[in-house]
């Protein structure tokens, strides 16, 4: 979590943490978080102005004290609705929720942040770190990929909207990652249809990867899988062309060379200890 922390810390606004440098002056709250945690806000001697609560939430956050950042921004909300902190404390409090993976409560908030804000200066890290919180629940690809699809939906809202910021960048990165998580559950699906001898169905979900994941590295793969099912169909001709298809575009690819003695007599496949899909997936993702 330390590496997720300031990664996304590096990537926040810089207008969310500079109030922190007006609460520097002289005040009754003694600048730690700690005294604030102590004490209930509106205890006697306690600085409860909105200043010192959204600095106390920074400080908080820092400390990776996330739960008690979320009360104290919270508190700024609530207390201090119409105080030029509030809107900022909105959005640090999803912040702080999404850090303690509680992606539900953070997405409300964002929603309800975009909702009201829509002009606001920090919109897009809003859309941002909400397209985080999708990417962050996929699944793996043994699943139910709709996460991994409301995922892409998000991470291509960003793009959109902002093309021209860093967030879209790395929402780009990120959309790759997800269609090939996409593309890898057609796979899973395929080969156990195939397995199965349901290969209607197997060359449903193969074909899909190869026509809508193209840019995948799960392409070869599915190739070769319908080259494996053309011919246990007997259908020798089209087992060539895909096979051929395979060759002209991986040529190296030891799917082909697979696919290449299956219809070659004499041919010998590819050495049969490479790692299998998940091996090869591992680490992917985030």
């Amino acid at each position: 979590m330390r590496d997720r922390s300031i990664m996304l810390r590096r990537m926040l606004p810089l207008v969310l943490i500079l109030p922190i440098a007006a609460c520097s002056g002289p005040t009754a709250w003694d600048g730690r978080g700690s005294s604030l945690g102590a004490q209930r806000p509106g205890a006697t001697g306690q600085d409860t102005s909105p200043e010192a609560l959204y600095a106390a939430g920074m400080e908080e956050l820092n400390a990776e004290r996330f739960q008690r950042a979320v009360q104290l921004f919270d508190t700024v909300e609530r207390e201090h609705p119409y105080s030029a902190f509030a809107t900022n404390a909105k959005l640090m409090s999803a912040y702080g929720e999404y850090m303690r993976n509680r992606y539900t409560e953070a997405l409300g908030a964002l929603d309800r942040f975009i909702q009201l804000h829509p002009a606001h200066r920090d919109i897009a890290y809003a859309y941002y770190l909400r397209a985080l919180c999708y990417y962050e629940q996929i699944n793996d690809t043994e699943r139910d990929q709709r996460t991994t699809e409301q995922a892409m939906a998000a991470l291509q809202d960003v793009a959109n909207r902002f093309p021209n910021t860093p967030y879209a960048r790395d929402a780009r990165l990120k959309m790759d990652l997800a269609r090939d998580h996409l593309a890898g559950r057609e796979m899973v699906v395929g080969r156990f249809y195939q397995n199965r001898r349901l290969y209607t169905a197997a060359i449903g979900r193969f074909r899909r990867v190869v026509d809508e994941f193209q840019t995948t590295n799960h392409v070869p793969e599915a190739l070769h899988r319908l080259t494996e099912i053309y011919l246990a169909l007997g259908l020798t001709d089209e087992a060539r062309r895909t096979a051929s298809v395979l060759g002209h575009n991986y040529p190296g690819s030891e799917w082909y060379q697979d696919s290449y003695a299956l219809l070659v007599d004499g041919a010998s496949p590819a050495y049969q200890d490479r790692p299998g899909f998940f091996r090869r997936a591992v680490g992917w993702i985030f």
